[in-house]
């Protein structure tokens, strides 16, 4: 799979841009702050329904302009399909795919497919569980795209539960009457449910992922292994992976924490509280990896993804945002040879003696908001 044309409207810095792109390597070289990363960003969006850099769709929208457009032509070997995404903040999103009628937006997700590692990749071995819980979600998302709907069941009745919750919590602490809370019995059913199928996807992607980002940690930097990646439950008595046993023992768990959560006013266990914990050797990466070591975990992380995702039978986008110029000569030039062969392969540089001389292929330059063959 490949982008064959991205098309932008008050997108970030872009009123307007039209940029072709070719299989292989493109590389998008020009100064830090003249939009580089908002084109690769905006493909990145088209795959996730969610920025790698910010957390609202806001800070995408050009300053002074209502709304914004993506739009990109895909191909899949004979297959073509344009899918757009309309962002409007503090209103619902629309999507188009082939020019049809309105669809919803994550009826799009598994048109385009990314893997995409940037700076700030840092923080999914050095940052908060939620980081690391992102990146096994859209993961997971990308493999499987209606675990979009999966998702946003248990996000809805969380909400739902934690709220009931909260209003039990503040009536206790003021001294109302005791509330009737025989829904949350319901709540945790349907909570276990939507629960129990993201938990069995991601017990299973962190299977299927440990091999894979060993072997990635091993060519990136041979003998400074091996990795270990652990699913941390938040739950209790969490054992293995099969749906009907994770939605009992989700059930049992959050039967067995409602005092604690009722006083609290949350929701105490549940794939929203999960945590994996990184290995380099015997000790977690966080806390004990030094800074080469982190970069290298973290990009073995999306390497692995990037493997797991070819092999099962849509090779990705895979897109390098401002990494080279944060790796030493050794690592760069083993990240280069091994990306080197990817269907399309998205770099952004500041110079251009930072894009390896074995990533030949398309040049942009980048500058004053304006994109040019180079």
């Amino acid at each position: 799979m490949h982008v064959t044309h991205l098309s932008l409207a008050d997108f970030r810095s872009y009123a307007r841009v039209e940029v072709p792109l070719d299989p292989g390597v493109t590389a998008f070289v020009g100064p830090n702050g003249q939009g580089k990363t908002n084109l690769v960003e905006a493909i990145g969006y088209l795959a996730t329904l969610g920025s790698h850099r910010v957390a609202s769709d806001a800070p995408l929208v050009r300053m002074g302009a209502e709304r914004a457009v993506i739009r990109a032509q895909v191909r899949q070997g004979e297959r073509q399909q344009l899918v757009e995404l309309e962002l409007n903040p503090g209103r619902a999103n629309r999507a188009r795919i082939n020019r049809s009628s309105q669809v919803r937006p994550r009826d799009v997700l598994g048109i385009v497919r990314t893997v995409l590692f940037a700076p700030e990749d840092l923080a999914l071995v050095k940052g908060d569980p939620g980081e690391r819980r992102r990146f096994l979600d859209e993961l997971v998302t990308a493999r499987s795209p209606r675990m979009a709907g999966v998702r946003s069941d248990y996000d809805r009745v969380l909400k739902q539960r934690n709220t009931l919750l909260k209003t039990a919590a503040l009536a206790r602490r003021h001294g109302g009457r005791t509330m009737d809370l025989s829904t949350l019995d319901v709540w945790d059913q349907h909570l276990a449910r939507a629960g129990a199928e993201l938990l069995a996807q991601r017990l299973d992607l962190v299977a299927t992922l440990q091999p894979l980002t060993d072997k990635a940690y091993e060519q990136l930097a041979p003998g400074g292994g091996p990795v270990a990646l652990e699913y941390k439950p938040s739950a209790p008595g969490i054992v293995g992976q099969a749906r009907e046993e994770l939605y009992e023992q989700l059930v049992t768990a959050l039967t067995e924490a409602r005092k604690q959560e009722i006083e609290r006013g949350v929701t105490l266990v549940g794939p929203h509280r999960d945590d994996v914990v990184l290995k380099l050797g015997q000790l977690p990466a966080k806390g004990y990896a030094s800074h080469g070591e982190s970069w290298s975990y973290a990009l073995s992380l999306r390497l692995a993804s990037y493997d797991l995702l070819r092999a099962e039978g849509n090779e990705p986008v895979l897109v390098l945002d401002d990494v080279f110029a944060e790796l030493d000569a050794r690592r760069r030039e083993r990240l280069a040879e091994f990306v080197a062969p990817g269907e399309q392969v998205l770099v952004t540089a500041a110079v251009e003696d930072d894009v390896p001389d074995v990533l030949t292929g398309t040049r942009y330059t980048v500058s004053d908001g304006t994109v040019e063959r180079a």
